[in-house]
């Protein structure tokens, strides 16, 4: 976070380095993919009568439901932060108040898209696990499984990542509350995956997939131009 929010105009190599990241980030999800532990992890969650867990208060309403939820207040509370500067982190700028809302909203809308166009099941659908699906990679564009489809990646899972851009913001006029924000966002986001996997929603990489995306993009936002969000504390 710091080699992008503390870049300054004379140092245009920050950038690369960000971009690094999340090409490292993209190879190491590619060889996840690759290497079948999706699968094998499931089976070692569910069975085939299913996923006991599936219903469980803890996994359904707690932080399926309860996660849901809260995502929506923290999607209030950014727009009270643009609504009532004065009265809601008041060191903020504009521009920065409003970076946050757009690109935690743009996090929403990519995970969105890309759930739209996927022909993945769950892996509760999957024949072995009581459903009617067989596996299919999320790689083979256009071979349907046999299931709903629409699966991956992990929507649940973008109700936590898609605010990692709360940390690049707050970085310039609250360094601790940035920290706390990812910490808490990670935190969350690894919570909402695990209890989605429990359940037998969605496999390791479809929350993996989520995380990269929300972050890829928050990233790319947030670094047009080395410094922008420091330069932007002058408006």
């Amino acid at each position: 976070m710091h080699t992008i929010l503390d870049a300054h105009p004379s140092r245009p190599a920050t950038l690369p380095a960000g971009v690094v990241a999340v090409v490292a980030g993209l190879a190491t999800l590619l060889a996840w993919d690759a290497s079948g532990l999706d699968l094998w992890v499931m089976r070692h969650v569910g069975s085939a009568s299913g996923f006991a867990l599936r219903e469980a208060w803890f996994t359904s309403q707690l932080i399926h439901q309860g996660g849901r939820l809260l995502s929506w207040v923290a999607v209030v509370g950014i727009v009270l932060v643009n609504l009532q500067p004065a009265r809601w982190l008041p060191a903020l700028t504009r521009r920065e108040r409003v970076t946050w809302l757009v690109v935690t909203l743009l996090c929403l809308a990519a995970v969105s898209l890309v759930k739209r166009v996927s022909l993945t099941s769950c892996p509760w659908d999957l024949a072995e696990f009581g459903g009617t699906a067989r596996y299919v990679s999320h790689w083979a564009f256009g071979l349907r499984d046999g299931g709903g489809g629409h699966c991956f990646p992990s929507g649940h899972a973008s109700a936590a990542f898609a605010f990692l851009s709360g940390g690049w913001v707050l970085a310039r006029a609250y360094p601790g509350a940035a920290r706390a924000w990812l910490v808490g966002v990670v935190a969350l986001g690894v919570v909402y995956g695990a209890g989605q996997m429990l359940r037998g929603a969605h496999y390791p990489s479809h929350t993996f997939w989520t995380a990269w995306i929300c972050w890829a993009v928050t990233v790319a936002a947030t670094s047009i131009g080395p410094g922008r969000l420091r330069r932007r504390s002058a408006d």
